[in-house]
């Protein structure tokens, strides 16, 4: 392969390489987001009274739920 070559190949993949990462950059943002949700929502769940003596596996199931959208009712049935 001749210099001018390996130059313009290079290139070509640090170009690619940039793109990748400035497309990257929406998705750390998103990711951040539904991270603060979830620890917002542990953190809630833990100061609810009914709620508190859950197991940390239970809290964060129903957390992943609200940061995902999938809980709906208003009012949680603990029962």
């Amino acid at each position: 392969m001749g210099e001018s070559l390996q130059k313009a190949f290079f290139g070509v993949i640090a170009l690619g390489v940039s793109c990748i990462a400035i497309e990257l950059i929406p998705v750390s943002r998103q990711a951040a987001y539904w991270n603060r949700c979830l620890d917002n929502t542990v953190k809630w769940i833990n100061q609810k009274g009914d709620l508190k003596r859950w197991d940390q596996k239970a809290k964060e199931s129903l957390a992943v739920g609200v940061c995902n959208g999938a809980v709906y009712e208003p009012k949680l049935k603990t029962q």
